[in-house]
């Protein structure tokens, strides 16, 4: 078992949440809180499409979202849920034609904007077709776009304007009698987006889809994003994320991740501990953590390694995961394995070694998984 396991201390209490499909993904309830990401490149640009959306499947990508601007872009998602492995939510913006081919054509979602997909009238042609084709829908409120009245009423882009803009699309659809659909409120203001995602969890159990938006960079929006949907997380709001960055999608699936798996919220891959090294350390942890961040990228299974540079903290970070090496002298260093101390190995041959105890151990968990699962059966 890996040592990697949640303690009492570090429980999250999830929003109780009414679970939907998002093709055959479950969102909300007791399902995983799953992470996506959204294409960047011209939906008519089918193969280009298709690779960005493997490549952010490859990461881990749950659901994975595409632009819909215009009739080209949403006959072509066609070919597109044809030949990737997720379901693809389809962007709608400004006309609702768009969303009816989208269901048309294979989306397995419909994000609806309810500041510019139009009025009540519109929405229910959406809904139609949503319930036609088996998709399900998100709201998706955006401080940037909110309805003319509301920014008249609030007098600029609040947090209770955000809300209402939920709740009044929420209505319509549940008049409707559609009920598969999730919201999210997001703004690029952190503190803004925050206290609309908490309004909103109070006043639905509709699965939220969390995200700030326009966050950023890479690193700006990286350490936005993590502030902002860490504290929800925290607080047991959020059923499904999305990272909002100016870089590769494929990056927007893996911070997703690392921000789930630094709350214990989802477990996937190789959760390197490293130190940030300093004149104690014994061989160079900055490159060697570089080396296996790219080394260990193929593995899924969740598990835990340490890499620290010294004996200061080496030995008491290698007791609670389940490889780790922590730097000595003479140009070697002590590898542990299970948290116990196992074997010394030169500092020459450490990376490939490390690889290789990786390697082996997530292997042993994957069986240890599948026995567990026979013996269930």
């Amino acid at each position: 078992m890996s040592l990697n396991h949640v303690r009492p201390w570090r429980n999250i209490y999830r929003r109780k949440s009414r679970q939907i499909m998002v093709g055959k993904v479950p969102v909300g309830g007791d399902a995983p809180i799953t992470v996506q990401t959204m294409t960047n490149t011209l939906t008519t640009d089918v193969k280009a499409t298709i690779d960005q959306i493997n490549a952010a499947v490859d990461v881990g990508a749950d659901i994975v979202r595409v632009s819909a601007p215009d009739r080209d872009s949403a006959l072509a998602l066609k070919e597109i849920t044809s030949n990737v492995s997720v379901p693809i939510v389809a962007d709608i913006h400004f006309h609702y034609k768009r969303a009816i081919e989208a269901a048309e054509n294979g989306a397995a979602c419909l994000r609806i904007n309810p500041g510019n997909i139009g009025d009540e009238t519109r929405v229910k042609e959406v809904i139609k077709a949503a319930r036609d084709y088996g998709c399900s829908i998100r709201i998706g409120v955006n401080a940037g776009s909110l309805e003319k009245h509301l920014l008249e009423k609030y007098g600029e882009p609040c947090p209770d304007a955000m809300v209402e803009s939920g709740l009044d699309h929420i209505k319509i659809l549940q008049d409707n009698d559609f009920h598969e659909f999730k919201i999210s409120c997001k703004a690029s203001d952190v503190f803004m987006a925050a206290a609309a995602y908490q309004q909103l969890a109070e006043a639905t159990d509709a699965p939220i889809h969390l995200g700030i938006t326009e966050a950023g960079g890479l690193t700006s929006g990286t350490i936005k994003s993590a502030i902002g949907l860490g504290n929800l997380l925290w607080m047991g709001i959020g059923d499904t994320i999305r990272v909002s960055l100016s870089a590769d999608p494929v990056e927007e699936i893996k911070v997703g991740y690392e921000i789930l798996k630094s709350l214990g919220l989802r477990h996937r891959g190789v959760n390197i501990i490293s130190c940030p090294s300093c004149a104690r350390q014994g061989f160079d942890v900055i490159k060697t953590v570089e080396a296996l961040e790219k080394r260990l990228e193929h593995i899924k299974t969740p598990m835990s390694l340490s890499i620290i540079g010294c004996v200061v903290n080496g030995p008491g970070e290698a007791l609670m995961t389940d490889v780790g090496w922590t730097g000595g002298g003479a140009g070697s260093g002590m590898v542990y394995l299970g948290g116990k101390q196992s074997h010394k190995m030169g500092n020459d041959s450490m990376i490939d070694h490390i690889v290789e105890q990786v390697e082996a151990k997530a292997a042993e968990l994957e069986a240890e998984a599948t026995a567990a699962e026979q013996a269930a059966e």
